[in-house]
């Protein structure tokens, strides 16, 4: 009745909108059934689409991103959601469409949330950063920061999560797009990790700046595809996971101006026969990955846990993982060495794509089939 009266009232075009914003009813938290002892697994949310990226707004408030295009504000109190009108339009095929959200530094004093997602242009699309503020179930003031100089006709490798250092930077990366030795080609955005400052211009310090036929946005370059990236205050190191092709997905520390070595040097095989790709495994002048998946697991996201809930995963590496579907616990060395793994959850058959960590110190995480759970201690 009340859309009906807004109809009548405002006219067919808020109509509309009251439709897109409406709330989804709300859902009691429940526990999961899983084997590890010594964690609680909750469902928090369920009903979604893919949900392919999550950020807290507030400690009761996630914001989670749905590849089909919708960006919605999670209740975690009572567990309802709402839709947020003023997305753009996405290109919602393949492994496209509204991709990563991320909370910005200067969101306190200016409001702004980061956003990826994959943008037409023509019969092409291109993983594209921009930004927006959010008001009253609307996101407004949006900003393309940077359509990146990526677009093919493919489908696939858009990437693309989002990090923030300590200085003022966002970084955000950029597969291959099918186009593999692309990523060896510093004249596009294609298979880079890329630095900008808040408001999207370049910062005069990155490390192509001033250098023919380089794009100034790149950080590094020869990634295959990102899926995970991060960066962690207390070591100032950024940590990117990205997906190999039959075996071959990378940890990466990614240090400026370092090229990562695709399709040059890879783990890898070919996905049509047991043909190894590039060179070999390493080449003089390309970075070594700091973990390799053999076969791969198919990373969706990376964190590093820093919370007081489980002391004994401070300073550890989590990632979900799609195709071997679990929680990929790394430990790391003082000087960020991998050390060890651990493989949770793999009896909730689920793929895992996006991770936060709660305010709490609990981590959450989305699944494939359109669930919000979390894990707590017991």
């Amino acid at each position: 009745m009340f859309m009906l009266i807004r109809c009548l009232s405002y006219g067919l075009g808020l109509f509309i909108v009251s439709l897109v914003t409406a709330p989804l009813s709300a859902q009691q938290v429940r526990d999961i059934e899983q084997d590890n002892p010594q964690i609680r697994v909750e469902q928090v949310a369920t009903g979604l689409g893919v949900p392919w990226g999550i950020a807290f707004l507030a400690p009761d408030q996630l914001l989670l991103t749905e590849r089909s295009g919708t960006v919605r504000l999670l209740d975690l109190e009572n567990g309802s959601s709402v839709s947020l009108s003023g997305a753009p339009e996405v290109v919602a095929e393949g492994q496209g469409g509204m991709l990563d959200v991320a909370i910005g530094p200067n969101y306190a004093a200016e409001g702004w949330i980061y956003f990826t997602y994959s943008k037409r242009s023509e019969s092409e699309a291109a993983t594209t950063l921009a930004r927006a503020r959010l008001a009253a179930n609307r996101l407004l003031d949006w900003e393309d920061l940077l359509v990146t100089d990526s677009a093919t006709g493919g489908r696939q490798h858009f990437g693309s999560r989002i990090a923030f250092d300590d200085k003022g930077h966002v970084f955000f990366g950029v597969g291959d797009r099918g186009e593999r030795d692309m990523a060896q080609e510093l004249s596009n955005h294609v298979g880079t990790i890329m630095r900008l400052n808040l408001d999207g211009t370049v910062p005069a310090d990155n490390p192509f700046v001033g250098t023919d036929d380089a794009r100034d946005e790149i950080w590094s370059y020869g990634h295959r595809n990102p899926q995970g990236l991060l960066f962690d205050r207390e070591t100032g190191r950024l940590w990117s996971i990205e997906h190999g092709p039959r075996g071959g997905d990378e940890i990466n520390l990614i240090i400026e101006g370092r090229n990562y070595g695709w399709p040059v040097v890879s783990h890898g095989k070919e996905y049509w026969g047991p043909v190894s790709i590039g060179e070999g495994t390493s080449k003089p002048g390309m970075e070594a990955p700091r973990k390799v998946y053999i076969p791969s697991i198919a990373p969706g996201s990376l964190i590093i846990y820093r919370g007081d809930a489980f002391p004994q995963w401070r300073g550890n590496l989590f990632a979900g993982a799609l195709k071997l579907r679990h929680l990929n616990r790394i430990t790391l060395s003082d000087s960020g060495e991998v050390t060890s793994e651990e493989r949770i959850l793999e009896d909730l058959g689920e793929r895992i794509r996006a991770l936060a960590q709660g305010p709490e110190g609990w981590i959450y995480f989305s699944t494939d089939s359109g669930r919000i759970l979390r894990i707590r201690s017991r």
